[in-house]
């Protein structure tokens, strides 16, 4: 199973034909780089040859680095000099590719060239990918062609010679924007910015690139040439150069407030790479490239948003007895905000949707809000117009409950009451039958009590999307005391039809996400009733990592539903109900003061342009929550918000309703955005260490009360040096 296939032909091109088996994509792996490295030794080495050609044998060229293959390479090497010289082995070889094995001064005297390399770019193109393509001397591309470096993305940089090529082709500034957010390049685009000098139909890309190689018998690279400048100014000094990193520092600043080092990382690989000849400059990455491996963040990166996202995508949790179903027909009951969106996405898969609401009005409003998102899509170009509108056709708005004859599998996201789920769920049954999968949205009600409506049990799950559903990947899957392997099976077999991210949890109040998401508003609540300035609360909250504070938080959800919840809860729980700053906050807030939230306006904060955009602070706070004279210390601020958190995500893990930390920090970062540097809760604590983490917990319940302890297991992992990811957490799995 070669990863490569190399053929040299009669007119002297060497044809080095990437094609990974049994992949779906090509990626720098150790079996291709040893055949890569033979590839350039040929053409260096052997007379008869006049260059060569690199091309993929299947419809994209070539994805990233394996991140695997990192993640072996972080666990066998010990040292950092041992990592330095095993990444920097691509950046070595790519040099002997574009110099021909020449010195620097002979080639700058122009008395010695290299035997041309072309790249013949069809589909993605990315990460390690697109750097084997900017090592080559000449790139050319189909009309599809997609570059990128997306490395940033997962905590790393690009680390074959991205962040020192990509400025000395196109320009610090150009360059800046696509390595710190790892936005995509399109053909046209890579063409005006002078990254492929042609775009040649797919069919002629191979005899294109051969007649190339013979056009271009020497050849350098434009920065192995006396005189080269990076375009647009470069050099420490220069002042374009140092326009540019005041800004992108800042720039940087504001959006990661520090906590992510791999744009850090990429500013000062540019910063100090430009300035340098290239052979030291790629030296400089490796050292940086090094410097994140060692870094927990990019770890528990790598971990949680590639490597277990993709095996939960993939059917990880799926119970593997169970043979796959093709879901064609669905029923869907509830046309509201969650019911269309599910509904929208569901078709867009290609499935046939009944759309079933308590009014026809209603129905029909659920199939429009699917037009909007389509009408839109179609206006960008997104899509094109026949493809919306056989996406529409396949949305079918009713009433009647007959129409779910067929259904091979039955959702319902109607209003959060036990009668009115209780009604939908008989009416769905008699007409479907009880050996018909049927999957409960609820954010709040358990699905032990729900799934008694249906009689058989088995075949009944919670199915938890978040909104918007067409942006938002994670699906909680919740199983019921009496859910069965069928149930989860065909569940799942729908999530990786409409392409989302599922976690599997089992039944709880507020299962995990809606529990760990009240922990974080509650906190907020928290510190608001204890006097704390409303900024300081929002901006820590900012500071720690998520995407929003937890008042903003409060409002998007809707401080009303808070307080229905709240009244559910005390209901269920009786006596054991333990009241939080939370209920009389959001009392307060929506019962007497009539400030729902985001969707009437008005809320923590206030609203303009037809309440979406928070303006500020409702600058009322400070009346009704009178601010304290001693404020706490921003840190002190910013831990209670994430620690609260983490107790409450292994509080979950103590109860049995989380099950693994892979669900645990997927389900914390896709869900309600926790951190993303971290990887997630349960990687944050393994990089804090048990035992800190413990005592930190301590520290807080110390000071703030109970909510902040820790429960025994965690103290008892602390005390054994025990770890949610080590080797022996992975052995006892």
């Amino acid at each position: 199973g070669d990863a490569t296939e190399l053929s040299v032909g009669a007119d002297g091109v060497a044809v080095l034909t990437i094609d990974l088996p049994e992949a779906s994509m090509n990626v720098v792996n150790e079996a291709f780089s040893a055949e890569f490295a033979a590839f350039v030794e040929r053409v260096l080495t052997d007379d008869a040859v006049k260059g060569g050609v690199v091309i993929s044998g299947k419809k994209d060229f070539m994805a990233g680095a394996d991140l695997r293959m990192l993640e072996r390479a972080s666990a066998t090497l010990t040292s950092a000099e041992e990592m330095f010289n095993s990444f920097n082995k691509l950046n070595k070889l790519l040099r002997r590719m574009e110099t021909g094995g020449a010195e620097a001064r002979a080639m700058a005297k122009g008395q010695a060239f290299a035997k041309p390399i072309v790249a013949a770019v069809g589909g993605m193109c990315l990460g390690g990918g697109f750097e084997v393509a900017l090592g080559a001397h000449i790139r050319i591309a189909a009309p599809d062609a997609v570059f990128g470096l997306p490395e940033v993305k997962v905590g790393l940089l690009p680390g074959g010679g991205g962040t020192q090529r990509l400025p000395r082709m196109v320009g610090i500034q150009t360059a800046l924007q696509h390595l710190t957010t790892g936005s995509n390049i399109k053909a046209e685009q890579a063409q005006k910015l002078g990254i492929v000098s042609e775009i040649v139909p797919r069919e002629d890309l191979l005899e294109r690139a051969k007649a190339l190689v013979l056009e271009h018998p020497k050849i350098l690279q434009p920065w192995d040439k006396k005189g080269f400048k990076v375009p647009g100014g470069a050099g420490g000094m220069h002042p374009n150069a140092v326009q540019t990193f005041i800004g992108a520092n800042a720039m940087a600043h504001k959006e990661t407030r520090g906590n992510y080092p791999a744009v850090q990382a990429i500013l000062s690989c540019v910063y100090e790479g430009a300035a340098l000849p290239i052979d030291k400059a790629v030296m400089v990455e490796s050292k940086y490239f090094t410097k994140l491996m060692l870094d927990p963040s990019s770890t528990g990166m790598i971990r949680t948003l590639f490597k277990n996202k993709l095996a939960a995508e993939k059917g990880a949790r799926r119970p593997a007895e169970v043979p796959r179903q093709e879901i064609k027909k669905i029923g869907m009951l509830g046309a509201g905000l969650m019911g269309a969106g599910i509904a929208y996405e569901a078709a867009r898969a290609g499935m046939e949707v009944v759309l079933l609401d308590m009014s026809q009005e209603g129905a029909e409003k659920g199939v429009a809000y699917s037009k909007r998102l389509l009408d839109k899509a179609v206006g960008r170009g997104k899509l094109s117009q026949e493809k919306a509108d056989a996406h529409l056709a396949r949305l079918h708005a009713t009433t009647n409950y007959e129409d779910l004859k067929g259904a091979d599998f039955i959702i319902e996201a109607v209003f959060e009451s036990e009668d009115i789920k209780r009604d939908v769920t008989t009416k769905a049954e008699a007409v479907v039958g009880p050996d018909v999968i049927f999957g409960s949205n609820t954010s709040t009600l358990p699905i032990t009590g729900l799934q008694k409506n249906w009689s058989k049990p088995e075949n009944f799950i919670g199915v938890h999307f978040f909104s918007p559903v067409e942006k938002m990947p994670l699906v909680e899957m919740i199983m019921g005391e009496q859910t069965g392997d069928r149930a989860l099976a065909v569940a799942l077999d729908f999530t990786r039809a409409i392409k989302k991210t599922p976690i599997v949890v089992n039944d709880g109040r507020g299962f995990y996400t809606s529990r760990c998401v009240g922990a974080f508003i509650g906190e907020g609540s928290e510190l608001l009733a204890e006097g704390v300035a409303p900024a300081l609360i929002e901006n820590m909250g900012k500071n720690a990592g998520y995407p929003m504070g937890p008042l903003l938080l409060a409002d998007s959800t809707n401080i009303d539903l808070g307080v229905k919840i709240v009244r559910a809860y005390k209901e269920a729980l009786g006596d054991n109900y333990e009241a939080g700053a939370w209920e009389q906050v959001a009392l307060k807030m929506s019962d007497e003061l009539q400030r729902h939230g985001m969707k009437i306006g008005k809320g923590f904060y206030d609203y303009d342009d037809g309440a979406k955009k928070p303006s500020r602070l409702w600058p009322g706070l400070g009346d009704h929550f009178p601010r304290a004279q001693q404020q706490p210390e921003p840190q002190e601020v910013a831990d209670r918000i994430l620690y609260r958190q983490m107790v409450e995500c292994v509080n979950a893990m103590a109860e049995g309703v989380l099950t693994t930390p892979e669900d645990g920090d997927i389900g914390a970062i896709f869900g309600w955005g926790f951190p993303p540097f971290t990887g997630g809760p349960f990687s944050h604590i393994d990089a804090i260490g048990a035992k800190a983490f413990v005592e930190r917990c301590d520290a807080l319940a110390g000071r703030y009360g109970a909510r902040f302890t820790p429960p025994e297991f965690i103290r008892k992992m602390a005390a054994e040096g025990r770890s949610f990811y080590g080797a022996e957490a992975a052995a006892a799995a």
